[in-house]
């Protein structure tokens, strides 16, 4: 039975300190998990990220690095689950693609490793929807089967879809060689409360609150139409929890928000939400940024999530970005 429940097991979260792990450290908490063990080297996960939760009798917060085994070895012992979310994402991987390569591969091995050596019942992977890949063949349906697509997309966006697709057959591969059991969550793009700057379609999100509040036009490239998935962190967490409760194992499903939105309609929702705002600033591209553009209008389906894990989205983007806004209002000048 690859059920494990969340009331009185104890669990880690490789990338611990970060947006999705801080909501799922709380979910698990809140559900009554025995012990939550925060794993984090601070490269990219930050003290603010999870200052909320610092004080919990029931976290316990390591200093460690997927690159090193003893860590993992370590931060794992008697545990019932593992949530692997350490990855650099799109940005970093164009800054460092070799560092990229090592630990979202490399990292996830050694993950596996250790999870093996301490008898881990369960392990959740977080990858996503770059697993199909970018550029103008993606459209229509994506389901869980959707071939890959590289053509016309940035190299550093490709190269993470494809360290993704391979930390998924890693764990393929551990559970036909030992029996681990696995659910791998390709997330869409998340945002919510403790938003950071750091997802490419993310950021576009806090880049868009900032002009506004600044009193500066929001920029939209192309005409607006270009598509873009986002699913709520409160969402997110709910999904990983699920799939450590579930039966399912030796599956991937999609974890997306209730619907896709345009980029022109993201802006006209964010400055809604802010009380208004100048008209929107319609741009090109700027050499050198990386966009993660779509092609055509394509929705990334979820009803396999329903089925496997009985998850399916709850709150709605502009729900999302109403929280997000409220959050952030509430946090300045707080270092956050």
């Amino acid at each position: 039975m690859a059920s494990v429940p969340i009331v009185g097991n104890r669990f880690a979260i490789i990338g611990g300190a970060s947006l999705v792990g801080s909501a799922t450290a709380g979910e698990l908490l809140d559900h009554g998990a025995a012990e939550v063990v925060l794993l984090d080297n601070f490269a990219f996960g930050s003290d603010a990220a999870i200052a909320h939760l610092k004080d919990h009798p029931r976290l316990k917060l390591v200093r460690g690095d997927v690159m090193r085994l003893a860590d993992l070895l370590r931060a794992t012992e008697g545990l019932a689950g593992v949530l692997h979310l350490a990855a650099y994402m799109t940005l970093s991987m164009d800054r460092d693609p070799w560092g990229g390569l090592d630990v979202n591969i490399r990292g996830v091995q050694n993950m596996l490793e250790a999870c093996r050596a301490n008898r881990v019942r369960k392990v959740v992977f977080a990858s996503s929807n770059a697993t199909y890949g970018y550029g103008p063949g993606v459209a229509g349906d994506l389901v869980e089967d959707t071939p890959f697509h590289s053509a016309g997309a940035p190299p550093a966006a490709i190269l993470y879809g494809a360290s993704k697709i391979i930390g998924e057959q890693l764990c393929r591969d551990a559970h036909r060689k030992w029996g681990q059991d696995y659910v791998v969550l390709r997330y869409s793009t998340v945002y919510g409360e403790r938003q950071h700057y750091r997802a490419a379609n993310a950021l576009y999100i806090i880049e868009t609150i900032d002009r506004l509040k600044r009193g500066e036009a929001p920029q939209v490239f192309g005409d607006g139409s270009e598509t873009k998935h986002f699913v709520y962190v409160g969402d997110l967490a709910r999904a990983n929890r699920m799939a450590f409760e579930s039966a399912a194992t030796d599956v991937a499903v999609n974890t997306s928000g209730p619907a896709p939105t345009t980029t022109l309609e993201l802006v006209q929702m964010v400055t809604e939400l802010l009380g208004g705002g100048p008209a929107p600033e319609f741009i090109g591209n700027e050499p050198g940024k990386v966009r993660l553009t779509s092609g055509g209008a394509f929705r990334i389906a979820h009803e396999k999530a329903k089925a496997t894990i009985g998850w399916s989205p709850e709150v709605d983007m502009r729900e999302g970005l109403r929280r997000l806004i409220a959050w952030r209002d509430s946090n300045e000048g707080k270092g956050t």
